[in-house]
């Protein structure tokens, strides 16, 4: 299994070249960013590459184990989070007035890729964090920041998000969970599934953000509040009390991501009730808790970046090694690797322009983050807003769909080499398959996407993204650059399609709205793909102007406008026959009765 190495030089272009980190680091309280940029990324680097990285294969054949209520988390876990918490990698963004570090948004995307790729496991737990933390912050009150954040970001704490149950999935209007008012406290009583380094040893409390409905409350999402729930109650001074009445009831047996524990809690199992504090307002708590959801989805963007990424670096070794067949030039049958071999390299280049074109859009989206936090122009905080509000679902599930389907064109590369453990690409398919799930499945992105994202304000978000667009393709259609002018041809071909595509969709949701949704995710995926060519076009154009100053840097902007080029003959071609699938097929979804779906398992009727 080959170690992990970050992309530092692509992600240094990300940054600086397409997410513009120079404008990030000019709005107020970010000033240093762009002095410990290089710092950072190097000890993230170093980070992934020397303490998580070696725990990655360990941790997945070990895994958690489960005893009395108590998990375990695979030797060396524990010292990489005590490591990882004292060098202050969970308060990063965290304002410096609860211990954190200050730093914009941005950096996330770089730190939190690293982290994931070398051991996505581990990375799950701290992830969390970052969550809870924000959701404080932004709700909780004076008192409930003081208590909780300092100890969030410090890592002697970690937190959860506690939203699904047994009986409702992602449906949380079905949530039951109980939350019975005792005078300035609550108890609370009901059960949570799936919850992510829901019980660990790696931290000396876990605190718990729990969705329950107080008595009286309305019906479905409108009824839910939020809830802080401490595995142990925290005294007035700070210091740990008794054990609250909250019992991880079991671990689940997954496909992947073993050294992750994913856990069953049953609230008031033992008494009353577990004790637990409302955080903001009461019947307001699915509002607060997509806080969390929505800086987890940007993660599990990342997520997909960093597998995938992890994935081609392995595929890419394997493939310099592993000599088989001959070489197909005239006048030479020689013995030649495999990386020579055409289908080959098309698909190590679909992995790395793919990958490139997604590392680029989740950082370009997570510059706006900050922008929409900190900018001083309102008007521009207000569009940078209303970006991230239409890229995140695109983040999320478009990089990890792509993320599943580079992990298996890496895991092909390797032939039946890749479907033993030992080579260690089986153990990232399996990881990578959870992403595209947890979190909002593909389906409810793209839902959201369609349903929040382009019906409810008319299209006017998306249409000031695609004039963006639009712009880059005039560029580049334009440029003297042959390669470059293809590259903003394709673009405008995948734009045009994206628009017609998003007309029709509006068109149909007035009268429609089953066959708006039907092709909702190659929907999402067509947005994914051609803002991602938006991204590799404006590459495609730096590379062009850096190759002809010839800064010395020209073999990796060379490597930069080829990989653009395939980009928009390989992946952005796709948005003509998605545009079909969506316009022509969304009818034929629902062409069968629920009983004509399993008609051919009937037994033929007698003559």
């Amino acid at each position: 299994m080959s170690a992990y190495r970050a992309p530092l030089r692509d992600m240094q272009f990300a940054l600086r070249e397409l997410a513009g980190i120079a404008g990030v680091a000019a709005l107020p309280g970010y000033e240093e960013t762009l002095d410990v940029l290089d710092p950072v990324l190097d000890e993230a680097a170093a980070f992934a590459t020397g303490v998580l990285d070696p725990l990655n294969r360990a941790g997945d054949k070990t895994g958690c184990a489960w005893r009395d209520g108590e998990v375990t988390t695979p030797p060396g876990f524990k010292e990489a989070y005590k490591k990882f918490a004292e060098a202050g990698w969970i308060g990063l963004p965290v304002p410096a007035q609860y211990g954190g570090q200050g730093l914009p948004q941005i950096l996330l995307g770089p730190t939190l890729e690293m982290w994931n790729a070398a051991n996505i496991g581990f990375a799950n737990g701290p992830l969390l964090n970052q969550g809870a933390i924000e959701a404080i912050e932004l709700v909780g009150s004076e008192e409930q920041k003081q208590r909780y954040i300092p100890n969030l970001v410090s890592g002697k704490w970690t937190g959860t998000m506690c939203l699904t149950e047994p009986q409702a999935g992602s449906d949380l209007a079905q949530v039951r969970t109980r939350a019975v008012p005792d005078g300035d406290r609550h108890l609370i009583t009901g059960t949570k599934i799936f919850i992510t380094f829901g019980e660990h040893d790696m931290a000396e409390n876990i605190i718990h953000l729990v969705l329950a409905r107080l008595p009286g409350a309305p019906e479905g999402t409108k009824g839910i509040s939020l809830f802080i729930v401490p595995k142990f109650l925290v005294n007035a001074d700070g210091t740990l009390g008794e054990r609250n009445d909250v019992v991880c009831a079991s671990i689940e047996h997954k496909l992947g991501i073993n050294a992750n524990p994913t856990c069953t809690l049953n609230y008031g199992e033992k008494g009353r009730g577990a004790i637990g504090y409302l955080v903001g307002e009461p019947n307001r708590g699915l509002e607060y808790m997509f806080i969390m959801m929505n800086a987890a989805r940007f993660s599990v963007g990342v997520q997909g970046i960093a597998l995938a990424d992890r994935a081609y670096q392995s595929a890419l070794e394997y493939a310099k090694e592993r000599v088989q067949g001959r070489d197909l030039r005239p006048g030479s049958r020689a013995p030649e690797p495999i990386v020579k071999h055409p289908d080959v390299r098309r698909m190590l280049m679909w992995q790395k322009a793919t990958i490139e074109a997604m590392r680029a859009l989740a950082y370009v989206t997570a510059a706006s983050l900050d922008h929409a936090a900190r900018n001083p122009d309102e008007k521009v905080r207000r569009e940078h807003k209303a970006f991230v509000e239409l890229m995140i679902p695109v983040v999320k599930g478009w990089c990890t769909e792509s993320a599943v389907e580079l992990c298996s064109s890496a895991l092909q590369v390797f032939g039946g080499m890749g479907y033993v453990e030992e080579t260690g690409i089986a153990q990232q398919y399996r990881d990578v398959r959870i992403i595209t799930i947890y979190e909002g499945t593909t389906g409810i992105q793209a839902l959201d996407l369609v349903g929040r994202k382009l019906l409810r304000d008319m299209g006017a978000a998306a249409t000031s993204v695609g004039k963006k667009m639009e712009a880059v393709a005039k560029e580049c259609s334009a440029h003297a650059d042959p390669a470059v002018k293809r590259i903003g041809e394709s673009l405008a071909k995948g734009l045009a399609a994206l628009n017609e595509t998003s007309q029709w969709i509006g068109m149909n949701a007035m009268g429609d709205l089953q066959t708006a949704f039907a092709c909702s995710v190659p929907y999402l995926r067509l947005w994914g793909i051609v803002a991602g060519g938006w991204q590799m076009a404006r590459a495609a154009q730096i590379a062009a102007a850096k190759i002809a100053a010839d800064d010395g840097e020209a073999e990796f902007y060379r490597a930069k406008l080829a990989t653009a080029a395939f980009y928009a003959s390989h992946v952005l071609a796709q948005s003509a026959w998605l545009e079909r699938e969506i316009m022509d097929g969304s009818t034929d979804v629902m062409g069968l009765s629920e009983p004509q779906l399993d008609l051919d398992r009937k037994l033929p009727i007698e003559a």
